[in-house]
């Protein structure tokens, strides 16, 4: 909570510099979006190929069945999720005025003092294809040392964006504002930026009731008190905003709402890290409205946006556990996919860190249907086996 206000103060900074204050202080302003931009461009392929390869290796072994179907269920969710966010934010930006363009003479006029580029050590397809040959490599032969080597590198991304890249975020998002601020674009951005954080939370709760409507409706069980069991998980993922952190509450509603204490066990810790369809929502809202916000990038039908949409949720696997995470994980594709440069980019983290703690909530209170549904399963398969042979 004290990096989102550290955010918002980034944010009003920047605004009220960029209006007032001289030239100088807004290109010192630039200067730090200069060098924040390049640095989180240049980490961007590895916390794709520590963190996917970590979590691909990292995988249950020995779980038969039932992990690859809290995998599906998992993944289904995530690209469900994702399409539906799609499709209402999408219909939503629409009906929104144009942004407006900005200033020329302002444009041309503030520039960073110096000109740096870092050019990152290889693509982010490569890394993610990397990244997945590794994961499975290791799955597959076991290899101690590579998952050792693969673990400190994570450890290391890991010091990077706790120590140095998160604490400086506020800095670089009050460069960012300065700029837009100057250009005379800040107040229709601002506006979009409520109507999109007020989407993304109503997407969240629409998910969670259409998850629990379905999965009471298959289990027998009324949604409303699926729901009610599992907000103790959700309040504690808004204060803590870690799925992992709040892994114990979850576990407790979870079995409270009739899983087996085995298969919480299981698919909680798992889906903690592997379903993260809240943080999907989120970001697919956040991208549709930057599209829309842009000058040079037009919004895609939804099967334009599903191939972005399915490798998301394959990277979210690697969405490292600082707050954050998801839309550091999920930057290379943006680039890459969407076209989106580092003003985009920017702006994408300023929409996504203001409210990264509900959408962790939805994630977590969805990796409760998730468990109820893996539970069924499991009862249905132990079913046969307990049944006495009848007599001839």
């Amino acid at each position: 909570m004290k990096l989102i206000l550290k955010l918002v103060a980034g944010i009003l900074a920047g605004i009220l510099l960029g209006f007032f204050a001289p030239d100088a202080i807004i290109r010192l302003l630039l200067t730090v979006k200069l060098l924040g931009g390049q640095l989180i461009g240049f980490t961007i392929p590895l916390i794709i190929l520590f963190y996917i390869t970590s979590g691909i290796a990292s995988l249950p072994k020995n779980s038969g069945s039932l992990l690859g179907k809290t995998v599906a269920l998992s993944y289904g969710s995530t690209i469900v999720a994702g399409s539906l966010a799609f499709l209402v934010a999408s219909f939503v930006i629409a009906g929104l005025p144009e942004p407006a363009a900005a200033s020329a003479d302002a444009a041309e006029k503030l520039t960073s003092f110096i000109k740096l580029e870092i050019p990152p050590l290889f693509g982010v397809m490569t890394a993610l294809a990397t990244a997945f040959l590794f994961g499975l490599g290791i799955s597959i032969t076991n290899s101690t040392q590579l998952k050792k080597v693969v673990n400190e590198g994570r450890s290391v991304i890991d010091l990077l964006l706790s120590k140095v890249i998160i604490p400086f975020l506020p800095f670089y998002i009050a460069g960012v504002f300065a700029e837009m601020s100057a250009e005379g674009t800040v107040f229709s951005t601002l506006k979009t930026f409520g109507v999109v954080l007020a989407l993304a939370i109503f997407m969240h709760w629409a998910w969670i009731t259409i998850q629990y409507t379905i999965t009471g409706l298959a289990t027998g069980q009324p949604p409303v008190k699926l729901i009610k069991n599992m907000l103790p998980a959700y309040f504690t993922a808004v204060g803590t905003m870690s799925s992992a952190a709040t892994i114990p509450v979850t576990l407790k509603q979870t079995k409270e709402n009739g899983v087996d204490e085995s298969i919480a066990n299981f698919t909680i810790p798992l889906c903690a890290t592997i379903h993260l369809s809240g943080s999907t929502i989120t970001l697919v809202t956040c991208s549709t409205a930057v599209m829309a916000l842009s000058q040079h990038i037009a919004i895609p039908s939804l099967m334009e946006m599903l191939p972005f949409i399915m490798m998301l949720g394959v990277t979210m696997i690697a969405a490292p556990g600082a707050p954050g995470g998801a839309v550091m994980a999920a930057l290379g594709l943006m680039s890459t996919m969407l076209g989106f440069g580092e003003s985009e980019l920017a702006l994408m983290i300023a929409l996504y860190l203001a409210q990264d703690s509900f959408g962790t909530a939805c994630n977590i209170t969805g990796d409760g249907a998730i468990s109820l549904w893996v539970n069924k399963f499991a009862r249905q398969n132990a079913e046969p086996a307990a049944e006495p042979q009848q007599e001839n």
